[in-house]
């Protein structure tokens, strides 16, 4: 951690401290208790950041492997934070000292426990892809919008200033007429994933509970915890992963929603014989009135698109402007604009997210969030899109009015069969 990021953490903390501990300056009123669902590997990030907000509390936490949710306890407990542990996400919200939670599980969990969460009276933190099909999101913006609920959704790169930064210049002009802009995410951290058989339960995991709505099925390490990524039951592979954020700066650079059609084409191809289900290569082409959208995935390799591992480009008649995580530049055509040096990233757009949200619990009101409810769940539609049109080998054209696609096999996939006793939530 680099010094000023320290000094400045360190300050939070203690500020929040201050905030908890002090009845006498008069700001109990303004304590915000958090319990998060889900403490693994995104939700312990999302933990970690939103404490840092002076103010913010940590009460209880849920996870339905003991193993984990033990070893986080422990590790608040360290920190002089003492938390209630839940192995039922329905206790956590039941609970009185309660007032935000955070959903960090697997995506097929996220509907519900969004969903009971705003109805038992949470404000929430919703992890991306909000939803693991088209009509989940649907009903999650339904079930914020009955419940009068803030929720944040964790696309916490509209949180960063340089990601601003380049849409000023994309909608300034200077780039001309923009005839593509691509979008992708190229992971060579991403191995393949040994088959393995499956195993029993390992000890201290509730794995009916993990299961949830998701298909009946004998334990499997490769399909548990990080890796629930990478099979349908549960989620959508990367599409749905790092999809959501790429694509969504696409969007928001063209001041667009909805495609014309959508098309894709890709497979397992660099992993061939591996556990995975979800493509590791993908090509995706969004139809748009005058341009395209392309994203672009693969596993296993690094040197996607200017020699970058993730990023969005919008490719004009005078230049093309590139952005990612790290910051930001302007690549000019010869002699029609000036080139601009990369603008490198300033802030941490995880804990300027937090902020954001803990802003808008205060003040009781979803105005001025950076990722509300609407926007989460227009991008993971979108993500989805793709999704379905790779699994049915098909041109998809989509009716924005109808909520439907011109194809009876694309619209079987708009929507997810609930098992083992759960059902799609209504609204």
């Amino acid at each position: 951690m680099k010094r000023k990021e320290f000094i400045k953490n360190s300050s939070l903390l203690a500020a929040a401290a201050l905030l908890t501990n002090s009845k006498v300056f008069g700001f109990q009123e303004n304590i915000v208790r958090v319990g998060l669902i889900g403490t693994k590997g995104m939700g312990w990030s999302n933990l970690n950041a939103i404490l840092k907000v002076p103010g913010v509390v940590c009460t209880a936490l849920c996870d339905v492997d003991e193993n984990v949710l033990k070893n986080r306890a422990m590790e608040l407990k360290k920190r002089d934070i003492n938390v209630k542990t839940y192995i039922n996400y329905q206790d956590l919200l039941s609970a009185s000292d309660v007032d935000v939670v955070i959903v960090a599980t697997p995506d097929h969990w996220h509907c519900m426990q969004m969903v009971d969460a705003v109805a038992a009276g949470k404000d929430v933190y919703v992890e991306k892809p909000i939803g693991n099909s088209i009509r989940e999101c649907e009903i999650m913006v339904a079930a914020a919008n009955k419940h009068k609920r803030v929720v944040q959704v964790g696309q916490w790169q509209r949180s960063q200033q340089h990601f601003r930064d380049a849409m000023n210049f994309v909608h300034s002009g200077k780039l001309g007429k923009i005839r593509l802009v691509k979008a992708w995410a190229y992971q060579g951290w991403m191995k393949s994933i040994p088959v393995e058989p499956d195993a029993p339960v390992p000890a201290g995991v509730h794995y009916d509970k993990w299961l949830g709505p998701a298909p009946k099925r004998a334990f499997n390490p490769n399909r548990f915890h990080f890796n629930f990524r990478w099979y349908w039951d549960y989620a959508g592979g990367l599409m749905t992963d790092w999809g959501v954020h790429m694509l969504d700066y696409a969007l928001i650079g063209m001041k667009v929603t909805d495609p014309i059609s959508v098309m894709a084409s890709g497979g397992k191809f660099a992993y061939p014989d591996d556990a995975a289900e979800t493509p590791d290569s993908l090509t995706t082409v969004y139809e748009f009135d005058g341009f395209n959208v392309q994203w672009e995935q693969a596993t296993g390799i690094d040197l996607g698109p200017y020699q970058k591992t993730h990023g969005v480009s919008f490719i004009g008649n005078n230049g093309t402007l590139v952005v990612n995580r790290e910051g930001w530049e302007v690549i000019p055509e010869k002699g029609r604009m000036d080139a601009v040096a990369f603008q490198r990233s300033q802030d941490n757009g995880l804990d300027m997210h937090m902020i954001n949200f803990v802003e808008a619990v205060r003040k009781k009101s979803a105005e001025g969030l950076h990722a509300p409810i609407e926007a989460g769940a227009h991008i993971a539609i979108f993500s989805q899109m793709g999704n379905i049109a790779y699994r049915t080998k098909k041109k998809l054209f989509w009716d924005k009015q109808k909520r439907l696609f011109n194809d009876k096999d694309a619209d079987k996939y708009l929507s997810k069969v609930y098992h083992n006793g759960y059902y799609l939530p209504k609204v």
